[in-house]
């Protein structure tokens, strides 16, 4: 009945309490007859029953879709747990598009963890679990906030990009984009494969956002209202590049056309956006939101919204899904986030002694080549100390 690839190993980890997300686990996995151009791939039955049994028994959870970045595109959409039904139609209607959502998954998920690689909370993706997240995402926090929107983003991100690279059946460059136009600097033709945003905003706000639709709770007007943020974070770094036509490069004339900028932009914005998220509470007519402190200016549409504080995230608490900071390499010299005194909680660094290759004394040999010499240089690593045994205990 199913067809299935290969079980790969275990993925790379990262500060010994991060995992990539993606880079291992379930691959291929192939459902005959929905309509996919893929054919199965050959396997035991062995390991069909065992793939079968984990998305048979993986429980329903919100926004489960980002498991398709771990599974990957070739899934059986019917069985990836949590989707509603109008994302398992889409799922099943758009497989190209479906695999472009799980690389872009990939993408947003390590742009989060950059954004977050020096703070308690390092954006955290749980190895062999179709959360990714974990129970963090299940608290109303600024941390649930930040990832549902960047997650929106990368959904736009990915689709319009592969709109634009042709790899998509149903849309490819901007069909507006046509004839003449102007900007401060004069006229200029259209041209060239302009980005289409709009097609990625109106896919990204069907799939991502029919999970929401289908129940009326304040969690799921906070998810909405965050992902709304994502997307439109992605068109406001929409940028004119354009080609000058003339004699000796004169720019007599210009082709121009609108596109992307670079992910991190939108990262960025999204980052400083978690930075002044507000707290808010529902109305009494449960259709909006009211400022939760009312010193505070009341939010806009491109502000996110949280209703719960966050956890400190100091020590690992399975029910507020924190991993705690054991472990995690510390700056000794830093007063920021990433020093260790706040990154270990005050429970103190050990430091580890350790010897490095690096190039040095480097020197351009003409023509055209650069020679180093290998340097050893000895450097020491700060990890923050693992609390009390009973301060654990507490916790869990």
């Amino acid at each position: 009945m199913f067809g299935c690839g290969k079980v790969l190993g275990s993925p790379r980890i990262l500060n010994r309490s991060t995992a990539a997300p993606g880079g291992s686990g379930i691959r291929h996995i192939i459902r005959k007859g929905a309509g996919s151009s893929y054919g199965p791939c050959a396997s035991s039955r062995l390991c069909c029953a065992l793939l079968f049994l984990l998305l048979i028994l993986t429980p329903r959870v919100d926004s489960s879709w980002w498991y398709i970045g771990a599974l990957g595109a070739r899934v059986i959409c019917d069985n990836i747990p949590g989707l509603v039904n109008k994302q398992r139609q889409l799922c099943q209607k758009y497989p190209d598009i479906m695999q472009s959502i799980g690389g872009g998954a990939k993408e947003w998920i390590r742009e989060c963890q950059h954004q977050f690689r020096h703070h308690r909370w390092n954006c955290s993706a749980l190895d062999r679990d179709h959360t990714v997240f974990g129970r963090v995402i299940q608290r109303s926090s600024r941390e649930a906030a930040f990832v549902y929107a960047i997650s929106s983003a990368g959904v736009v991100f990915a689709i319009t990009r592969a709109c634009s690279q042709g790899e998509l059946k149903t849309c490819n460059c901007d069909p507006h984009k046509r004839g003449r136009a102007s900007d401060e600097r004069g006229e200029f033709d259209w041209g060239g494969c302009s980005d289409n945003i709009n097609y990625g905003i109106k896919f990204a706000k069907a799939f991502v956002d029919a999970k929401e639709r289908t129940v009326k709770d304040a969690r799921a007007l906070m998810n909405l209202h965050n992902n709304r943020c994502g997307r439109m974070a992605v068109k406001r770094f929409m940028k004119l590049e354009c080609k000058c036509h003339g004699v000796s490069g004169s720019c007599t004339l210009r082709t121009c056309w609108l596109a992307m900028s670079d992910f991190r932009k939108t990262g960025d914005y999204l980052r400083k956006k978690y930075n002044s998220a507000i707290e808010v509470t529902m109305n009494q007519d449960g259709t909006g939101f009211t400022v939760a402190n009312k010193d505070f200016r009341k939010a806009t549409k491109n502000d996110l919204v949280y209703f719960e504080n966050s956890p400190d995230y100091c020590v690992m608490d399975k029910a507020a899904g924190s991993l705690g900071t054991a472990g995690r390499v510390c700056n000794k010299t830093s007063r920021g986030t990433d020093g260790c005194e706040v990154m270990c909680c005050g429970r103190g660094y050990d430091t580890t002694h350790i010897k490095r290759i690096t190039k040095c004394e480097c020197k351009f040999k003409w023509c055209c080549a650069v020679e180093c010499k290998d340097c050893e240089e000895a450097v020491d690593i700060h990890t923050c100390k693992a609390p009390k045994r009973a301060e654990w205990l507490d916790q869990t």
